[in-house]
C-alpha cells in the first residue's frame, strides 16, 4: 500500500487525526508525502485502530490520475 497525501481527498480536513501523520510528524518533523505500507504493516495499523489504541487511516483515494 502506497500512501501518497498529494492525492488523500481528506487531506487538510482530516490530517490531525490520521494514523500517518500519529506515526510520521513526531519523528520527522514535518508531513510526509508518501508512506509506503506493505500487506503485514497495513493489517498491524488496522489492528492497532480497531483496539484504539492509534487514529484510524483517514485516506480516501481520489479517482483522478496523478
Amino acid at each position: 500500500m502506497i500512501i501518497d497525501c498529494d492525492t488523500c481527498e481528506a487531506r487538510g480536513k482530516e490530517c490531525g487525526d490520521c494514523v500517518v501523520t500519529f506515526f510520521t510528524i513526531p519523528v520527522r518533523g514535518q508531513r510526509p508525502e508518501v508512506v509506503e505500507m506493505d500487506d503485514a504493516q497495513a493489517a498491524a495499523v488496522s489492528a492497532l485502530a480497531s483496539g484504539g489504541l492509534v487514529p484510524p487511516l483517514r485516506l480516501v483515494r481520489s479517482d483522478r490520475a496523478s
